[in-house]
């Protein structure tokens, strides 16, 4: 394989838990909740799917949601109103709130990095395998890159939201092969979204899938793509 194309949340980062989601935005405005009261919250949030990244919806969608749910990921404002219509469904002390939260999710603090990311996209990049990013999202995930120090080994990142397009459409892992310089046919796609990040598979590329789990229970699951690349088992998915 000359390149690799990772998925980002749930494969290279994981979000927050909905607790510390929430916690972290009631200490920055300056809000106290009983505690009672912001457990109860937080788990409404992640029951109505608002923390991006996080947990699904687990019952219907508000309407409005619904209108833009399917293509969330093609531009900034249709993210920031998928989640917010959710978030909405949770009642807040303030509806500033749930602004604050959106603003929150984008930010360096509230993503991980699982265990052995660093390690991977180190050793990939020492082999002189090309590694990307491509990821349906409705905002700039480079400074998380930047800031867990992981950005020196990506030399590209395509964006859903950027082009207009999302995951499974086969362009945005096109315009990633265009930009590393590789053969689709020569590049391995990582990701934990089976319809979503199978999508490479129209243009050849090989697959591989991570379980989207937290990243306390995933120590060791992107080590396996280091064994793939120098082989074709990569190719079954």
């Amino acid at each position: 394989m000359a390149a690799v194309l990772f998925d980002f949340s749930g494969t290279l980062f994981r979000i927050e838990s909905s607790e510390s989601w929430l916690r972290a935005v009631l200490a920055e405005a300056g809000v106290a909740l009983p505690e009672p009261e912001l457990l109860r919250a937080a788990k409404e949030l992640e029951t109505v799917g608002a923390l991006p990244g996080g947990a699904l919806p687990s019952g219907p969608l508000p309407d409005d949601v619904a209108a833009v749910w399917g293509v969330r990921d093609r531009s900034a404002e249709l993210h920031r109103a998928a989640y917010t219509g959710l978030s909405r469904q949770v009642t807040l002390p303030d509806p500033e709130l749930h602004d604050a939260l959106y603003d929150r999710h984008m930010t360096p603090a509230a993503w991980r990095p699982y265990p052995d990311a660093a390690e991977v996209l180190g050793a990939l990049c020492e082999r002189g395998v090309a590694v990307g990013v491509v990821s349906n999202i409705g905002w700039d995930l480079r400074p998380v890159f930047r800031d867990h120090g992981l950005d020196p080994y990506v030399g590209a990142y395509v964006l859903s939201y950027e082009h207009g397009v999302q995951k499974p459409d086969p362009r945005l892992f096109t315009t990633a092969c265009e930009v590393l310089g590789v053969d689709p046919r020569d590049t391995l796609t990582v990701g934990d979204d089976r319809r979503a990040d199978g999508g490479a598979a129209a243009l050849g590329c090989g697959v591989h899938f991570v379980d989207h789990l937290p990243v306390t229970q995933r120590p060791a699951g992107l080590l396996p793509v280091l064994g793939l690349v120098d082989s074709d088992a990569s190719r079954t998915w």
